[in-house]
């Protein structure tokens, strides 16, 4: 009945409901799009729907409105990414100082997607650009062009596993000492994925140790030492596409939320070939606030024209964030 009435008022109300990976299963399968924070928001702007139910975290909903300030974008829980709460203008412009103070005055900044619309902003100010884990590679070879020190964030592992691909040095800033930052390449912001967090190289050594031939496939927002011993690494979508082309009977052991990782593949004739890599439930708690109950009762609630929870941002502030947004995409 719930799942009938949404659907009733997705079609009434020009409506695409859309939801990241990482969100409860309710919330994935009574979606109109699925996939990973920039899939969706390209997806979702691009729509011809004048109103977009986002259902996720406040930034990726943020994105939306960014890159389609004219579609009004709704998300029936503003749950709030732990990462992207690490990092704000205010802590952005401190950063800058800090460099400053270590002698570095001329910075290409690259934000993560994982963060607000005014540190975007402050990213497009300095000439920076955005990045997601599947575009970061092409994004920083552009960056090392511009011939300044690369002031990577919010997430450190991210940022270190990108200098470590391409053969780079990194530092973190507040972290490491002042003549370690000044001889990186990429200097990293010390913010990072609780739930990535997670997983570690014992994690790997139990399942190698349990299932000879395992594969492991991590997200790079895992620790540096976990990825270099993994087998694959790659984004969101990129895991997907790993672990569902492998043979049906290989196994594999992933490190990346749970909800996306319970999804990847059926037990084959009853035996599980698919591992979340870690001792704990990696589940992350911030995307999975929303329910179908709150779908239902943010739609119902624009319908009765007493909406809650719209993306409004300051139009200034929009417009510099969407400038770092629209160079990643024309990178990418």
């Amino acid at each position: 009945m719930m799942k009938m009435r949404i659907k009733e008022l997705l079609k009434e109300l020009d409506a695409l409901l859309v939801a990241h990976y990482y969100q409860r299963d309710e919330v994935v399968e009574m979606a109109d799009l699925t996939g990973d924070s920039l899939e969706l928001s390209r997806k979702a702007s691009a729509s011809e729907k004048s109103k977009i139910i986002f259902c996720g975290v406040g930034f990726m909903g943020q994105s939306v409105k960014i890159l389609a300030p004219n579609k009004r974008v709704f998300m029936p829980k503003i749950a709030c990414c732990s990462m992207a709460r690490m990092i704000d203008d205010s802590y952005f412009d401190t950063s800058i100082a800090q460099l400053k103070e270590c002698g570095i005055t001329e910075v290409f900044p690259i934000t993560y997607i994982n963060s607000n619309a005014e540190v975007k902003a402050r990213v497009a100010e300095l000439g920076g650009v955005v990045c997601t884990s599947s575009n970061a590679s092409r994004i920083l070879k552009y960056a090392l062009e511009q011939k300044k020190k690369i002031f990577f964030l919010p997430d450190f592992c991210l940022g270190q596993n990108l200098a470590r691909e391409n053969g780079l040095k990194s530092a973190i800033l507040g972290v490491d000492s002042v003549d370690k930052i000044k001889n990186a390449d990429v200097i990293c912001y010390y913010g990072f994925c609780s739930v990535h967090q997670l997983f570690s190289t014992k994690d790997i050594d139990f399942y190698r140790t349990k299932y000879p031939g395992i594969l492991i496939a991590v997200h790079p927002e895992c620790q540096p030492e976990v990825v270099e011993r993994a087998d694959f690494v790659g984004s969101t979508s990129q895991i997907i596409k790993f672990v569902q082309g492998l043979d049906c009977n290989q196994k594999v052991a992933v490190g990346t939320e749970f909800n996306l990782v319970n999804r990847l593949r059926v037990p084959v004739n009853g035996i599980q070939n698919t591992f979340v890599l870690s001792s704990t439930k990696p589940e992350c708690p911030t995307m999975n606030e929303t329910g179908i109950e709150d779908v239902l009762k943010c739609l119902e609630a624009i319908k009765k024209n007493k909406p809650f929870n719209e993306v409004l941002l300051n139009e200034n502030i929009a417009k510099k964030a969407k400038q770092a947004l629209d160079k990643m995409l024309e990178l990418s």
